[in-house]
């Protein structure tokens, strides 16, 4: 090749696609890749793309909140925002800070011993530092530093507890300083003296042996197990004869002992199962389900099924086949995630964006990258990777891939490159439909409701086949992963690795709704400030309120608040004649009409969910007869601003909602024993090509942005050795 720069040809324009093109186009690669990215359809983001509709709405595939640990999704967009230099003159989001607000007040939906739906809410502390900040010398992704944290958050909530032990906690703070100075030889002889005596009988002893074990997981990564396994289990024997028995009389106190109850089990789990030195990290105890874990290590029943738990586990969308009865997920990444979020975030446990996804990440990264010289081909469906004879090869090992065969949904008028932004108030963001006017035969394709980013919609202007060293010399597939069976059947039918990671995974789709309303929270009956709350009815278990984005959109007359609704939509739904035991693949792709019975079904479940569920969350917002109020929603589509009170729910048809059935825009779950079926980025199975997802192998193995950017940045050392992998953030793997 002399020095002809290497054609890396990115597949899929989603976080992890977009990750790896920014890492092999920095300047300090000195021009050395060229990447192209083909994307289907009119913009990137995959999952986490967003368009604006009518008025300039802000329409998303789903409810998109980073969180405060995502220290390589941050880093990357902050260094994207510094090199575009947007004009805080005529930009209302020119840099980073502008784009996101701290979010610390979240909660969960709690239903108490009365049968009454309540709140259960926290405000986390919100510092001054910012995710994507310079990590001092202490890594706080360390094993030991989340369960020293996690013991130092117990004394907090055991203090917050009313013990019918009458106690002076004066001398904690004098016992913290002596053990913070006291070697571990020290605090070994304290834990072995506790256990000796075999029982704590003081708040005094609870606090000194907490902050003993505090001190110990800090500083001591290796330490004999029993000792500490003993003093866990006195710790957990005074807690549950001293204080359990109360937590029936109120319910802060039930939910301060349910937080307690579960963290006692984290350290405990963490300690009996020697996560402080097994290779393995938090992958030795995938093979658990979270809930069954927990358990194992002593937390309680009514802990397992509380508010707290729902609430994560909707969240991360974790049950299978979209079915609420069956919660599942791995104990590892589960653990993983829960003490990255509680003890690893920065600046404030959530972070919510100012406008969409779109107009937040991918419009940025799309200029940046465009400026450094990378190409976008957009409406490229991809229909097939071909990869070399094996015959000629010897071995399927070092095969590699010989061509890329796509669908081109739409030709570009005049092969011009198609130009995907519209400018918003001053702010380049992705419109929620394609610019007909740039497409040959447009006003036909707009005619016809092509749907180019549907997996049903296969009608196409052309065919068009890559080749190697002619197109392409190295390929990342940053395609969803349930579009791997679809594309990649060569692949599938040669690679018994591939095969089983397919075979042993589990998506699931999902389901959200917007509401734009003519009364503010407070009229609708929600007392408290703005959040984001989960473990709710199944219907739609998480509500984030979004009234921020108003100021970010152009309504004649501006809306008073915003609703965004999200949760799992059951594989088979109302499907009649549906299989009960069908995954994804077994959705018949040739029935055109199945997605739009699925979103006939979101519309139904909407329309439910607010005659009959939203009440206990807003009571002001239905009528005597507990029917929703219709003329509360703003239709933008009306003449007229005035509205009748007596508006059915025909109005609700003016709303935005989404039924993800697409392959790509299923979420991936993290289901016990499935991690050693994750192929990593950094697994060269074929000689030309790595792979990038959330999906894949990357050491944070959860549906969600930080996962698609670390496993991008991956897949761009797969290719170039860079970024290093001790300076992606969180990857612990050797």
């Amino acid at each position: 090749m002399g020095n002809s720069p290497v054609q890396v040809a990115i597949v899929g324009g989603g976080c992890a696609g977009v990750s790896a093109a920014f890492e092999l186009t920095r300047p300090e690669r000195q021009g050395r890749y060229h990447v192209t990215v083909y994307q289907m359809g009119w913009r990137l983001g995959g999952k986490g793309a967003s368009g604006r509709g009518v008025h300039d709405r802000i329409e998303e595939h789903g409810l998109h909140l980073w969180m405060g640990f995502y220290e390589n999704a941050f880093t990357l967009l902050r260094e994207c925002y510094a090199e575009l230099g947007r004009d805080k003159a005529t930009c209302p989001i020119a840099d980073w800070s502008d784009a996101f607000d701290r979010n610390p007040y979240v909660g969960v939906a709690d239903r108490c011993n009365d049968g009454q739906w309540r709140p259960w809410t926290a405000d986390f502390p919100v510092d001054k530092a910012n995710p994507g900040d310079p990590l001092c010398g202490h890594n706080p992704f360390s094993v030991s530093h989340y369960f020293s944290r996690a013991v130092a958050l117990l004394k907090v909530l055991f203090s917050s507890l009313k013990s019918p032990v009458d106690a002076d906690h004066s001398n904690s703070s004098a016992a913290d300083n002596c053990y913070s100075k006291a070697g571990a030889e020290s605090i070994l002889e304290v834990v072995s003296d506790v256990a000796k005596r075999g029982q704590l009988t003081s708040v005094i002893g609870l606090f000194e042996a907490l902050q003993a074990l505090e001190v110990l997981l800090e500083k001591v990564p290796r330490f004999p197990t029993a000792p500490a396994e003993q003093l866990l289990k006195l710790l957990r024997s005074y807690v549950n004869k001293a204080i359990q028995h109360q937590t029936s009389r109120d319910d802060e106190s039930r939910r301060l002992w349910i937080m307690a109850d579960i963290i006692l089990a984290c350290v405990q789990g963490a300690v009996r199962f020697d996560l402080f030195t097994d290779p393995r990290g938090f992958d030795a105890i995938d093979d658990y389900d979270w809930r069954d874990w927990l358990m194992l290590n002593g937390a309680s029943q009514d802990s397992v099924d509380s508010a707290f738990m729902r609430g994560i586990y909707d969240l991360l969308f974790a049950y299978e086949n979209g079915d609420i009865s069956k919660p599942s997920m791995s104990a590892g990444q589960a653990l993983r995630g829960a003490v990255r979020m509680f003890f690893s975030s920065r600046g404030a446990i959530f972070w919510k964006m100012k406008a969409g996804m779109g107009d937040v990440v991918f419009a940025p990264f799309y200029e940046v990258l465009k400026e450094r010289g990378v190409t976008f081909r957009f409406f490229h469906r991809l229909r097939n990777v071909n990869l070399s004879d094996p015959s000629a090869q010897g071995t399927d090992e070092n095969a590699h891939v010989t061509s890329l065969e796509f669908e081109i949904q739409a030709k570009v008028k005049r092969n011009k490159p198609y130009d995907p932004l519209v400018t918003v108030n001053g702010l380049p963001s992705w419109p929620a439909a394609p610019d007909y006017g740039q497409l040959e035969k447009g006003e036909t394709l707009e005619q016809e409701n092509r749907r180019f980013e549907s997996d049903w919609d296969h009608r196409h202007a052309a065919l068009k086949t890559l080749n190697v060293t002619k197109d392409f010399d190295v390929v990342v597939l940053a395609i969803g992963l349930g579009a791997i069976p679809n594309t990649c059947s060569e692949i599938l039918s040669r690679n018994a690795k591939w095969r089983e990671m397919v075979d042993n995974f589990a998506t699931v789709q999902t389901q959200a709704v917007q509401l734009w309303m003519r009364e503010d929270m407070r009229s609708l009956g929600w007392r408290d400030r703005p959040i984001n709350l989960s473990g709710y009815v199944t219907t739609f278990d998480t509500w984030a309120d979004m009234t921020h984005l108003v100021p970010a959109e152009n309504w004649p007359q501006a809306p008073e608040s915003i609703a965004y609704f999200c949760s799992v939509l059951p594989d088979n739904g109302n499907d009649e004649g549906a299989d009960d035991s069908a995954d994804d693949n077994a959705v018949d792709r040739a029935d055109a009409a199945y997605p739009v019975r699925r979103e006939s079904e979101v519309k139904d479940n909407c329309i439910r969910f607010l005659n009959n569920d939203i009440q206990h969350l807003w009571p002001g917002a239905v009528r005597e007869n507990g029917e929703f109020r219709w003329d509360l929603l703003i239709d933008p589509y009306a003449v007229s601003a005035t509205d009748k009170a007596d508006a059915t729910e025909e109005r609700f048809n003016s709303q935005f909602w989404t039924a993800n059935v697409n392959s790509s825009d299923r979420y991936v779950l993290s289901l016990p024993g499935t991690a050693k079926y994750r192929i990593s980025p950094l697994d060269l199975h074929y000689d030309n090509l790595t792979v990038a997802g959330d999906w894949t192998e990357c050491s944070h193995n959860a549906g969600c942005v930080e996962a698609a950017v670390m496993s991008g940045r991956l897949a761009a050392h797969a290719i170039s050795g860079f970024p290093l992998l001790q300076d992606i953030t969180g990857y612990d793997h050797p």
